[in-house]
Formats: structure tokens, sequence, C-alpha cells
């Protein structure tokens, strides 16, 4: 096993081609050794370079609404009347804590998603 610590994309490629070769290694051989190492440090290093920050919130709900068929007079139940829907879908007026934890209960929105624009 010859480890070396990523540090650039480059090694970051290394690291996947040599990733393809050991993925399937049996369970307690050397290659499944290195296998649990170098996903690690690809873990790692992804964490540090390419971090994977919440959904903006009228994003989330709009990829629910996809999701789910829904429309805006849908939402009127979790934000309140149409024009307040229409307000917070077109980014002129934010989500109060109350809509958040209503959105989050009746359509399973996370609330880190929710929450990244209060």
């Amino acid at each position: 096993m010859n480890i070396k610590p990523i540090r650039n994309d480059d090694d970051l490629k290394v690291a996947f081609q040599r990733l393809e070769l050991v993925f399937q290694a049996p369970d307690g051989s050397p290659e499944a050794d290195e296998m649990e190492v170098l996903v690690t440090l690809v873990e790692a290093y992804e964490r540090k370079h390419y971090p994977i920050c919440p959904a903006d919130p009228i994003d989330a709900i709009q990829f629910r609404m996809e999701q789910q068929g829904l429309t805006p007079k849908d939402l009127e139940a979790y934000i309140g009347p149409s024009g307040r829907v229409s307000e917070v879908l077109n980014r002129k007026r934010r989500l109060s804590l109350q809509m958040i934890k209503r959105l989050h209960q009746g359509l399973h929105i996370p609330y880190e998603s929710l929450l990244a624009a209060v």
C-alpha cells in the first residue's frame, strides 16, 4: 500500500484511478484496507475543497413542488394567502419561522434548506 496525501485535483484523480482498481476487493484484504483509507482521504479533500451547501430555500420549495406536482395554490396551507405565496416564490418576502415549520412538517423539506436564508 503506497498511500499519499491528496493535495490537489491531480492527486485526487490518481486516488480515484486507484480506487477503481481496489473498490471490489474482498473484506479483510490489504486492497480493502487501502480502499477504506483512500475513501477517507477523498472525502476529506472533497469536503474541504468542494463543500456542498444547503439548497436555497426557494429552490428547495420549487423542487418539492415539481416532485409532487404541486401548484402555488397548494402552498397556501403552508405559507398563507396566494399573494404571500407569490411574494415568497418571487423572493420578495422571506420565509417566517412559522412558514418554515409548516413547510418542513407538511412537505418534508429539510430545515437546513429552509433556514439557509434566515
